[in-house]
């Protein structure tokens, strides 16, 4: 699995060619392990999403503790914003990860203004629900 700092590299590298960086993005969705069978749930659904999204989070214990999260899409492009959120947020602490300015990492990639708004809306909801993970973590019930 890539991390951001190499997504962001590769997408400078594709200049300003959509075609090439969305043939990019879905790759980087073919790249992410499978999720374990039976976690495919109503539970871990995304709702906001048009499309369907799974995300499950892991925390790894520890002083702090950190969070891994796997993700899958039932469409390639989406797929591929997962495995981006994945790469921005997984194995971070949870303090981390609520100071992490998603939306400007979206802007530095570029992601914002070509996606559709459906798929803009969605990658907002799986950001809104790793957030939710983390805030979970950090201060427990």
């Amino acid at each position: 699995m890539q991390t951001i700092d190499d997504i962001k590299a590769d997408f400078e590298l594709l200049d300003d060619d959509w075609e090439e960086r969305y043939r990019y993005v879905i790759e980087l969705g073919r790249q992410l392990p499978p999720m374990p069978d039976g976690t495919q749930t109503d539970e871990t659904k995304v709702r906001g999403c048009v499309s369907q999204v799974w995300l499950t989070s892991e925390i790894e214990p520890g002083c702090p503790p950190r969070i891994r999260f796997q993700g899958d899409s039932d469409a390639h492009i989406v797929k591929g914003l997962v495995a981006i959120a994945i790469a921005l947020y997984s194995g971070r602490t949870p303090g981390e990860i609520l100071l992490i300015d998603a939306e400007a990492t979206f802007d530095d990639l570029g992601l914002r203004e070509h996606l559709t708004p459906q798929r803009s809306n969605g990658l907002r909801s799986m950001v809104a629900r790793i957030r939710e993970d983390a805030a979970k973590v950090q201060a427990p019930a």
